[in-house]
């Protein structure tokens, strides 16, 4: 698979979740966080599965060897990362929210280069630091100290928690070999499995739920959580955790650009931050250093 198109799954999936939290603070007024994470990924699986058998056509022994580590990436990615993300926004802001996620590309390198030892050039490194860079100057609206200064809560905490569990979820599918859709359907089948029993205990009143917070779930099931987990998992097996990872830094971008798509104001920062944001994206797809080659073989020929 190309690069550009690996590029573009993870701009998409990047898109769709940058509507995740307009969409979660609305529904989460309505919805505890246990039955938002169970309604969406119960829907999405209905889904994902004929989606992986007719797509992929998975080999089932290959699930029998690895279901262990879809059950943990199901505990993780799904059950771990969704309650805690809506549990979150029950405590923070979302201003906060997007700042602490900032840490989820250096933390994503990071672990990987322990763990499965990928490494970045030194291009790809300048453009992590500056589309991080860039997100910082997006959500302090180019205060960079008040990124010091805020004041952090628990659901600050809860969020970093998300990155850290997003992290292993991601590293995990890295190493197995079932397919990425098939893999995202069997990990949200054991998740739906275990969420069950304690979605059913603690019940739902259907006539308190809004047409709005009814949109927000299906926006959630087709979009984040079928689109993005899937095309992230493409993407992580095309081209492993690292770089993937310094996409999400596109995510308070794109939330910027959805505000002011649904008639919100954009800011200079927003602007100059975004700019940085899809530079520092650039450098890390590695696409300029591939032309940099070419064109240095081609001088070389030339000579």
């Amino acid at each position: 698979m190309g690069q550009i198109k690996v590029w573009g799954y993870l701009i998409l999936a990047n898109l769709f979740w940058s509507g995740n939290l307009i969409f979660g603070s609305y529904v989460v007024d309505e919805m505890s966080p246990l039955w938002i994470t169970f309604s969406r990924w119960l829907l999405a699986l209905f889904l994902l599965m004929p989606i992986a058998y007719f797509v992929e056509k998975p080999n089932l022994q290959t699930i029998k060897k690895e279901w262990f580590q879809l059950l943990i990436m199901g505990l993780l990615g799904i059950i771990g990362y969704n309650i805690f993300l809506m549990a979150a926004l029950e405590h923070t802001s979302a201003t906060n929210a997007a700042l602490v996620t900032a840490l989820n590309p250096g933390i994503i390198v990071l672990f990987s280069f322990f763990i499965l030892r990928e490494t970045l050039t030194r291009i790809q490194v300048i453009g992590l630091i500056i589309s991080i860079l860039g997100v910082m100057v997006i959500i302090t609206e180019g205060n960079l100290i008040a990124f010091i200064d805020t004041h952090y809560n628990l659901g600050d905490l809860m969020v970093i928690i998300t990155v850290i569990l997003w992290t292993f979820y991601s590293i995990i599918g890295r190493k197995l070999k079932t397919p990425p859709i098939t893999l995202t359907a069997v990990s949200t089948l054991f998740s739906v499995l275990l969420l069950a029993p304690f979605a059913l205990s603690e019940g739902i009143s259907i006539t308190s739920v809004s047409s709005m917070t009814i949109i927000g779930v299906l926006y959630m099931v087709i979009f984040p959580s079928v689109c993005s987990t899937v095309l992230w998992n493409i993407s992580v097996r095309e081209i492993g955790v690292s770089k993937p990872g310094v996409s999400m830094n596109l995510i308070p971008v794109l939330t910027a650009i959805a505000v002011v798509a649904l008639g919100g104001n954009i800011t200079k920062e927003q602007i100059f931050g975004g700019i940085l944001v899809f530079i520092g994206v650039y450098l890390t797809t590695g696409l300029l250093e591939k032309k940099m080659n070419s064109r240095k073989m081609q001088n070389q020929i030339n000579l």
